[in-house]
């Protein structure tokens, strides 16, 4: 699957729409940015179990201030349109794979319920 860039105008669309979303905000100037980039896009190729999407931080400052990013690369996995992690730094496939996993066995009712109380 193609890695999609997100923008002001198809970000919420694509987290409301899809079940997993893995995110990789970036910037062109970034060289870990870079470097992590295709096993990125190599990872989009090998999981199937979410959509892989990419920020570009300089493009977007409104998404990167919008969500607390302070570095860069940093992912986020949101499942059913909650955020439901948030890393600094770049993984391995297998990484993903592992938290992809993790994300799907998560109870989404109870991950619910401790953001209402949390409110």
């Amino acid at each position: 699957m193609a890695v999609i860039d997100l923008s002001q105008h198809n970000f919420d669309e694509t987290i409301d729409n899809n079940e997993i979303v893995i995110l990789d905000f970036w910037a062109p100037w970034c060289g870990p940015c870079l470097q992590f980039t295709p096993t990125f896009e190599d990872a989009s190729e090998k999981i199937n179990d979410a959509t892989f999407a990419k920020v570009n931080t300089e493009e977007e400052q409104f998404l990167g201030t919008r969500f607390g990013v302070r570095s860069i690369p940093t992912l986020m996995i949101f499942r059913q349109g909650i955020r439901i992690f948030s890393q600094s730094g770049s993984l391995s496939i297998k990484d993903m794979q592992d938290l992809i996993k993790k994300a799907k066995d998560l109870d989404m009712e109870v991950v619910r319920k401790e953001l209402a109380e949390k409110s």
